[in-house]
């Protein structure tokens, strides 16, 4: 009798599995960089709070960490995901279950060979086993093992949400401190066209201005104002767009930058290809799936071949309640049950089809995500290097700007040139400083954007590379 405990136990620890050996796909390589060199500090090992300087910025992403909603669904998910690989893990042992029950019944006089009424009762109390399958051909792992991959798949999501929430709300903080800079100019302008419109006033009174100057100096300024009410309402977009991302209201001492600092987002290097697929969480996530995938064919599999449960308890059984526990009360019964599949209409092979189409569909989204990521990480480097390149020419242009119009004013109020010249000038120079700033913002956001596709902004802190 000891051997067939001992058999079932020799079973239930070793049954065969029917899951497909893994082996991490091959990816074309599309889009890849080139000169990649490992990097001392991965972007992904890279703290958020080592690459951005901006105080305010900071704040705003620490604030956003803590009460943005995408990030509290993503949070939730990774518990829901949880809370399942536990329950589908606690499969794999047998739920023992305590129960007790008593009954009385009346027998009428009809129903009794005595033919009189009689009463009767019952009362048990057991132990056991409830209905517990032997995994037998690892259908029980396989799901847990999927449910397992499911779960480490949300924590990669997590993990890409966060990195997403920093780079957005870097982007937006960056989008309206450029706007406030921008409004800053437009203010400027419009103080230097107020000025210059008084002036033509006077040179008009005195008969040294003619109408037509007069007209212009007075368009100029009124597209000024335009300027300035755009930038206003831009400003004001921005805030609330910040906002939404942060998911609460910011504080009434808090401010962004006045203009945008050119260190506000330090350089990280790209490192080598092949470091992307274990350091973007996508990647990783959609690794996840196909293992999981992968794990639920062996569950399909498993599914051809017998199930065998097992129900038994142990207890006593007693007609009076107070002899319930008294000795020569014991019970107990053993009710194994085995179920084999003979005919299912082909619904085992369709289950097994589709867990296979599955498992194909999680590897192409593998595939997918490798490829778009190494795209991300190759566009943000030619951004990056750009609009760099594209900065340093507008800075130049925008000094050579700024002589032609101090020349410009200058033979204006000297009665050289008329107020057309000028006022071309004036547009020039407010058109390139405009076209500055938007280059500094686009080099920035090319900064933050090579930084999250490279992985980097789940961490506070930075930390070395295992």
């Amino acid at each position: 009798m000891k051997v067939i405990p001992l058999a079932l136990t020799i079973a239930l620890l070793g049954g065969c599995s029917l899951i497909p050996d893994y082996q991490q796909p091959q990816v074309d390589s599309i889009n890849t960089w080139q000169d990649g060199q490992p990097a001392t500090l991965a972007a992904a090992d890279t703290g958020w709070r080592d690459i951005f300087t901006d105080p305010a910025l900071l704040e705003v992403i620490s604030q956003s960490l803590e009460n943005n909603k995408d990030l509290n669904l993503a949070l939730l998910n990774v518990d829901r995901y949880r809370a399942q690989y536990r329950i589908q893990r606690a499969e794999l042992l047998p739920s023992i279950e305590a129960s007790g029950s008593g009954t009385r019944q009346r027998l009428p006089q009809t129903y009794n060979s005595s033919g009189q009424d009689s009463i009767s009762s019952s009362y048990s109390a057991t132990v056991g086993l409830a209905s517990y399958e032997l995994d037998l051909f690892g259908r029980v792992r396989s799901l847990k093992q999927q449910a397992l991959e499911n779960y480490l798949a949300q924590e990669q999501n997590l993990r890409a949400t966060q990195i997403t929430l920093v780079a957005n709300v870097t982007n937006a903080y960056l989008n309206w401190v450029a706007d406030r800079e921008l409004l800053t100019l437009a203010e400027q302008t419009l103080a230097i066209e107020a000025d210059n419109l008084s002036l033509v006033k006077q040179r008009f009174d005195l008969g040294v201005a003619s109408e037509l100057e007069l007209s212009q100096a007075q368009a100029a300024l009124e597209d000024a104002n335009v300027t300035l009410a755009r930038y206003r309402r831009l400003g004001e977009l921005d805030r609330s767009a910040l906002t939404l991302l942060v998911g609460a209201p910011l504080g009434a001492q808090w401010n962004p930058a006045d203009k945008i600092d050119p260190h506000a987002v330090a350089d990280v290097a790209p490192g080598i290809p092949s470091e992307l697929l274990t350091r973007r969480p996508d990647i990783l996530a959609a690794e996840h799936q196909l293992k999981g995938a992968n794990a639920n064919i062996g569950a399909a599999r498993a599914a051809y071949f017998p199930s065998i449960s097992l129900t038994a308890n142990a207890g006593s059984m007693s007609r009076d309640l107070s002899n319930l526990f008294e000795a020569g009360s014991g019970s107990w019964s053993f009710m194994p049950s085995i179920s084999l599949p003979i005919f299912n209409a082909g619904r085992l092979d369709a289950e097994l089809d589709t867990a296979k189409i599955d498992r194909d569909i999680a590897l192409t989204q593998y595939q997918q995500a490798v490829q778009s990521a190494f795209t991300e990480v190759s566009d943000a480097l030619t951004e990056r290097d750009g609009y760099a390149v594209q900065l340093a020419a507008q800075e130049r242009a925008e000094a050579a700007y700024t002589r032609y119009f101090n020349i410009a004013d200058q033979r204006y109020h000297n009665g050289v040139d008329s107020m057309l010249t000028r006022l071309d000038a004036q547009r020039n120079l407010v058109a390139s400083q405009q076209a500055s700033i938007s280059a500094r913002l686009a080099l920035m956001q090319a900064k933050v954007d090579l930084y999250r596709a490279l992985g980097g902004g789940w961490q506070e802190r930075s930390s070395t590379n295992p």
